[in-house]
């Protein structure tokens, strides 16, 4: 590459490379071979940053300054944290001791990184910002808390998952981390089987045994029961939450189970919390929202709620602790029903965005036409929808368009209420939308977009999928109409037949055209069966990357079966 070899100084504690080059004749000087030698070493470490891993490891093996440049412009490292890199940790840490972020990865069936190389971080990485440890199973609590012990000041974000802690390293790094404001957790095991006082786990300060005593009368409190003292007591323990309180301003749990373990830590973040994220967690979160953001007036604005077990209970401490509320997400919740989302609309009157995925359980009620209805007519800085599986009808569209003028995107999905009547609706009324998706809406036919196409004039990209009534030949003469928008279909259906595979969408340009290519069958000849392949066809609907997935397992199928075929043919 025409480098060569460099040597490092140190000068008033600056380094100072002095480069040594070697020119193409043995013996010579040239300074036009290295053109890099003219870069200042910011400059050379942004081109660094610009290459992939396996780049910017063999730029570091060029030349010594190559490799002190890349050690210091570091920012991110991510490292297989097998047990074999325990010892050698230090060193690599030492190299790059600039690094803000590191990342931790093992696989759960392998031995990971110990506590002792754990704990040793903080020391080598003083800048350290955000930690994310994935598969470590072999880090105990001991670990996290001699980890916490070194106070590191600038951690801000932690990430955890499928790790072999629980709530007493937890609690640790909760009480030890003043500028934690990011915690993200995921399937914890360890943390889960913790039930015999789960709610004094993760109280900041429960290792103690006054606050411990504290925390178990509030989870008497919790379930009810009421003895002796225990209403003054109750007082003591909000006044110790306040004392203690965190500074996390985001809270991330998924796949984790006992929710009323985290009860203290949502009460004890709920003067600073903005954003929670729950996911595929077991439990009551009715109970865990009631008992956490009761007659408090929090500062969160997005809540994340997935495939959870809560109703308009939840809904209602929401609605009532949360006025600066402007992102909800609502998906596969198992009992929110229109009166649970008529409470957000009446007293979150700032909501943004509204993301509703509504599923019902055994047939119940769940969140439908009325409870949009009642957003729209409340929260008229909605900038974005999101609606899967609601049947919604023109009246609450019209009170979308009526009332909420800075909506720019919207997407309806799985859903037969949505119609080329509807469309046409949307066209004339929403005058602001910028992008609007139609997914799985198998009565929108090819005169509703045409209709989309010509209205909306501020529309700059339309998304259609798993529609049969689209063809690809409309959304052609639309993209030639209207050559600003950007329109993406995504039939996502294939042809399958006994002698190969094809797209819907190839079929239906050819169908379209007065034209039909008939398939080829095993020995390369054209029958009339298959010219009526788009009739005895079978039509699989998924997505576009999807369809390839299958498409390719499919065809390695059938390959394997015209394999088999000559076999069994000539054994008979």
């Amino acid at each position: 590459m025409g480098q060569s070899s460099s040597s490092c100084s140190c000068n008033n504690g600056h380094e100072i490379y002095r480069p040594v080059i070697i020119g193409k004749n043995s013996g010579d000087v040239d300074g036009d071979d290295d053109l890099t030698l003219s870069l200042p070493d910011e400059c050379l470490g942004s081109v660094f940053g610009k290459l992939g891993c396996l780049d910017r490891n063999s730029c570091s093996l060029v030349c010594k300054r190559w490799k002190c440049v890349d050690s210091k412009s570091r920012n991110r490292l991510v490292l297989l944290a097998r047990s074999e890199l325990s010892p050698c940790l230090p060193s690599l840490l030492s190299r790059f001791n600039t690094v803000s972020v590191l990342s931790l990865k093992c696989s759960r069936k392998l031995f990971s990184i110990d506590d002792a190389a754990l704990s040793r971080i903080p020391i080598f990485l003083p800048f350290l910002k955000k930690l994310k440890l994935k598969g470590c199973i072999h880090i105990s609590d001991d670990g996290l808390h001699a980890f916490s012990l070194h106070h590191p000041p600038l951690l801000t974000k932690l990430s955890f998952a499928s790790c072999g802690f629980g709530a007493k390293g937890l609690n640790s790094l909760l009480s030890n981390c003043p500028s934690l404001q990011d915690l993200t957790l995921k399937r914890l095991r360890k943390l889960d089987a913790t039930s015999s006082t789960p709610a004094s786990s993760l109280w900041p300060g429960a290792l103690n045994v006054d606050g411990g005593d504290v925390i178990n009368d509030h989870h008497n409190n919790i379930n009810g029961v009421f003895a002796g003292d225990a209403i003054k007591k109750e007082k003591d323990v909000h006044n110790y939450c306040y004392k203690r309180s965190l500074r996390l301003e985001r809270l991330c749990l998924k796949d984790l189970h006992n929710a009323r373990l985290f009860i203290p830590l949502i009460l004890s973040a709920s003067a600073s919390i903005k954003t929670l994220i729950v996911c595929r967690s077991s439990g009551n979160w009715d109970r865990v929202l009631e008992t956490s953001l009761h007659g408090k007036t929090t500062s969160i604005s997005e809540i994340q709620m997935e495939n959870v077990q809560m109703g308009d209970a939840g809904l209602l401490a929401i609605s009532s602790s949360c006025p600066d509320l402007q992102l909800l997400y609502l998906s596969r919740t198992t009992d929110c029903t229109d009166d649970g989302l008529s409470a957000i609309a009446n007293y979150c009157r700032k909501l943004r965005k509204l993301h509703i995925d509504a599923w019902s359980r055994f047939g119940s009620r769940t969140i439908g036409d009325g409870g949009v209805f009642s957003i729209a007519n409340k929260c008229s800085q909605l900038q974005e929808v999101v609606l899967m599986g609601i049947p919604i009808a023109i009246p609450s569209l019209n009170a979308l368009a009526s009332n909420c003028p800075g909506l720019e995107r919207m997407a309806l999905c799985n859903t037969d209420s949505v119609q080329d009547s509807e469309m046409a609706f949307i066209a004339a009324k929403f005058l602001a939308l910028k992008k609007l998706c139609i997914k799985n809406c198998p009565n929108v036919s090819k005169s509703g977009i045409e209709a989309v196409g010509r209205g909306c004039p501020n529309l700059v990209k339309l998304k259609v999928k798993r529609c049969k009534g689209v063809t690809q030949a409309m959304v052609s003469r639309l993209r030639f109409q209207r050559s600003s928008l950007v329109v993406s279909l995504d039939a996502g259906s294939m042809l399958f037949d006994s002698g190969g595979i094809s797209l819907l969408s190839t079929a239906v340009n050819e169908e379209e055209q007065g034209t039909a290519t008939p398939m080829a069958n095993t020995n390369g000849t054209r029958s009339a069966a298959a010219a009526s392949t788009t009739v005895a066809a079978t039509h699989v609907i998924c997505s576009s990357r999807g369809a390839l997935l299958l498409r390719s397992k499919f065809e390695s199928a059938l390959h394997l079966g015209r394999r088999r075929r000559p076999t069994e043919d000539n054994a008979s």
